[in-house]
């Protein structure tokens, strides 16, 4: 899967560098340049790593990382340092960092680490079971589960689990061609909005409190329904 990775870095010439070696590798990459604009943003899209200096403006990179870790967000985090004492490193990991890179940082280390999620990722994307709502999503049995059930396609299940491991999260057409489709070459983008009323349906016929909001060609995000 491709991953989306949120560089918070405050040195506007060094988080360009960044920017561009992760894009040159096939990554979505969204900048902040402060910890609140890394906390407003990890609030609004879902990213499956974020990168992280500690000494940044308004917030430094551990209060942002406190933050953003109180609202149960749970994902992947490396944070860069200019500071080599352990005591810096240690404050860091009880924070909620999972790991940590010394700056002047190695681009060619950081893509190591980063292959290595991406495995990672790859085989805990597929947990059998996963809930939201009322609705029951069934990956191995590829079946969508609410006041009834559905049968769904291998593409449909893992559009249907992206969502609901991101739910309220806001995700661009781009990013979901860029993470389902990954393994195609005979496809373009306008396929995630036929995927996408093919999920709207049925989570319709299924009478799902959870529906897929947005319009073709921009951001789609799962939300609770709210009752009438």
């Amino acid at each position: 899967m491709a991953l989306k990775i949120l560089l918070a870095e405050d040195e506007e010439d060094l988080s360009r560098v960044y920017k561009a070696a992760l894009e040159h590798q096939g990554y979505e990459v969204d900048q902040a340049f402060n910890g609140q604009e890394a906390v407003d943003l990890a609030a609004q899209n879902a990213y499956q790593v974020m990168i992280m200096d500690i000494m940044m403006p308004i917030k430094t990179g551990i209060e942002a990382l406190r933050e953003i870790r109180s609202t149960g967000n749970t994902t992947h985090v490396i944070m860069l340092t200019a500071m080599a004492e352990i005591d810096d490193r240690v404050t860091g990991l009880d924070a909620g960092a999972d790991d940590y890179l010394t700056k002047p940082m190695s681009l060619k280390e950081l893509l190591a680490r980063l292959r290595s999620l991406e495995r990672r990722f790859s085989e805990t994307f597929t947990a059998k079971v996963l809930t939201l709502g009322s609705v029951c999503l069934d990956q191995e049995d590829q079946e969508l589960v609410a006041g009834n059930s559905i049968r769904l396609s291998s593409r449909e299940t893992k559009l249907m689990a992206y969502f609901m491991h991101n739910p309220t999260k806001k995700l661009s057409t781009e990013h979901l061609f860029k993470t389902i489709w990954a393994d195609e070459d005979d496809v373009d983008e306008s396929i995630v909005w036929v995927y996408i009323s093919y999920l709207r349906q049925k989570l319709q016929a299924i009478k799902a409190d959870i529906s897929i909001l947005g319009e073709k060609g921009g951001d789609f995000c799962l939300e609770l329904m709210r009752e009438e």
